[in-house]
């Protein structure tokens, strides 16, 4: 699962006591989200008759602005302006005990959600049929799944987990501005031809883009137990990325992504030319750069790496619907109040951060997908396991969401991470932990230690029914020599391994953390994340050969560069 929100102006957030629609009190309702708690109540009015009444009904809108600009070798190749509203349906029936969203053994998962475009405006008559339609496709759906759920259970052996299939959260009420931003779109078109018109010196460089994307996102959220939410929310994602290739046919790509809510805190000209070079001189010396054969030895992950690590091996397997699901490997289920990793490490997930220093946080955001307030959670308390990410999906022993329903637009909510965060308390300065890791190589009589200074990203496999393994994909690796040698570029290696074994390697820490922004995709779709870490010592890492093209370099000499007359 390769992986890797600001909210803008909410309003006051109110506790509401009824279970069936706003309380009289609650803040003045947006008019979308007045059209979508009428619609609600009348659906809901007319289904409770039914012989199988819905017992939760609710109602997502997100409506996206998107700008989006794109420049390669110093010329634009596009720029364009979009806008959606989807509205998805969420309709439950049964209890909070037992729903037609009970996972069904040895058959395929049932669909929670209905998805639908909405129009652009506020057009209550045609909002309305949409939502008509909608409610009651998904209603019928979920009648039939409900039927297939029990007999499924009456049919199967017992269940391993007894929890509940949906959470009782206290409704909430915000109603925030809708998002919006500013975006000189000329501006950033000439900024980046000027960025990516570097990349034209070198003839080597097969691929050399530029890509801003402007992304506001209003959510609207009501459901049956009264919550009401207008919530906005602007990213703006700028990446660079550059590709070269080695005389034996291996791809190299190298990346460097910036993330902020406004298009004034990224970073300036000077800083992303000075980037576009250092991209350009780790191009030229990763094409000269030996490669590594399949090794396992001690190894240091810089901080950007060791959060990608930790998201990928750690962040999955503590996302609470994976507790419960029967075809997960469930690797910490059995394990909560046991150490899963070394004393000197906690690992927290925030959403409620905003920032790290200086650098804004992709993973922050007031509420879930689900309705429910974001939250701060311990899951591992110096090495202990504590709790899961939960969404307000249950599981046993642990009854409530901790605030980590997300999911994409249109796709629906499973427990997902946020901000993740590493502490450690056994941390040493970085060039300390190089004399570590030379020590470690003399101790294990081992001819070189790697340290890994950036990665691409990852992906990890969870599943009962294939290995419950993981690989992270490094873009610049050093071999590092027990001697007085410098550290050596090497290339054509990813990090592979099985989570618990992982762990117990790790040996210390620096004292710097880094920040990984980025987006994962899982079950639920790509939603927004971070991980902060700082650099880990680990007395063996595994590395395999990377997978490579066997098409030899370019026969036709790339195209000289125009000269100005």
């Amino acid at each position: 699962m390769k992986s890797f929100r600001q909210a803008l102006r909410v309003g006051l957030v109110l506790t509401v006591a009824t279970i069936l629609g706003p309380s009289p009190h609650a803040a003045p309702a947006n008019p979308l989200v007045a059209v979508l708690q009428a619609e609600l109540s009348r659906n809901l009015d007319v289904l409770r008759k039914q012989p199988e009444p819905p017992y939760f009904i609710g109602y997502t809108v997100t409506d996206s602005r998107v700008r989006a600009i794109a420049a390669s070798f110093g010329a634009l190749t596009r720029s364009e302006e979009r806008r959606s509203r989807v509205l998805t349906t969420e309709v439950r029936v049964g209890t909070y005990d037992l729903d037609s969203t009970h996972q069904v053994r040895g058959g395929m998962p049932s669909s929670r959600y209905s998805r639908a475009a909405l129009p652009l405006t506020d057009d209550a008559t045609a909002i309305r049929a949409v939502l008509w339609r909608t409610t009651d496709r998904r209603y019928k759906d979920a009648v039939e799944a409900l039927a297939r759920v029990r007999t499924n259970i009456a049919t199967k052996v017992k269940e391993e987990s007894a929890a509940a299939d949906f959470s009782r959260e206290e409704p909430q009420v915000s109603i925030g501005e809708p998002a919006s931003c500013a975006l000189d779109g000329p501006d950033w078109e000439q900024r980046l031809r000027r960025v990516t018109a570097p990349f034209a010196d070198d003839p080597d460089m097969y691929m050399a883009d530029a890509e801003l994307s402007v992304t506001s996102d209003t959510r609207y959220y009501v459901n049956s137990e009264g919550t009401q939410l207008v919530v906005g929310d602007t990213a703006c994602r700028l990446s660079i990325q550059a590709l070269t290739k080695a005389s034996d046919g291996m791809e190299l790509p190298l990346y460097v992504t910036y993330h902020a809510t406004t298009p004034a805190g990224l970073p300036r000209d000077a800083q992303l030319l000075a980037d576009v070079r250092t991209l350009m001189t780790q191009a030229a010396a990763l094409r000269k750069a030996p490669t590594v054969e399949p090794f396992a030895g001690p190894a240091i992950l810089s901080g950007r790496a060791a959060a990608v690590f930790f998201h990928e091996i750690f962040g999955h397997r503590v996302e609470g619907h994976r507790q419960k699901n029967v075809d997960e490997s469930q690797t910490f289920a059995k394990k909560l109040g046991e150490p899963i990793l070394p004393p000197f490490l906690s690992v927290i997930f925030d959403p409620t951060v905003q920032k790290f220093g200086t650098q804004e946080l992709a993973g922050h955001y007031l509420f879930d997908d689900e309705g429910v307030k974001a939250q701060r959670v311990t899951v591992v308390d110096h090495g202990v396991l504590k709790t899961f990410l939960m969404s307000r999906s249950p599981v046993p022993g642990i009854t409530r969401s901790n605030g980590h329903g997300r999911a994409q637009t249109g796709n629906a909510p499973v427990s997902r991470q946020s901000n993740l965060i590493v502490e450690s308390s056994q941390t040493m300065p970085y060039e300390k932990l190089v004399e570590r890791l030379k020590t470690e190589i003399k101790a294990q009589g081992k001819p070189f230690g790697l340290l890994f200074e950036n990665i691409e990203g990852g992906f990890t496999f969870t599943g009962r029914t294939i290995p419950n393994a993981f690989t992270v994909i490094p873009t610049v690796v050093y071999r590092v020599y027990a001697d007085a040698r410098p550290p050596e570029l090497v290339r054509g290696v990813d990090i592979i391994g099985t989570p618990l074994s992982a762990f117990s390697k790790i040996v210390a820490t620096s004292d710097k953390p880094e920040v990984f922004n980025g987006i994962c995709g899982a079950e639920s779709g790509g939603v927004p994340v971070s991980a902060i870490s700082p650099a880990l010592l680990v007395s063996e890492v595994e590395v395999q050969k990377k997978a490579h093209s066997q098409a030899t370099p370019p026969i036709l000499a790339a195209p000289q560069k125009k000269k100005p007359s």
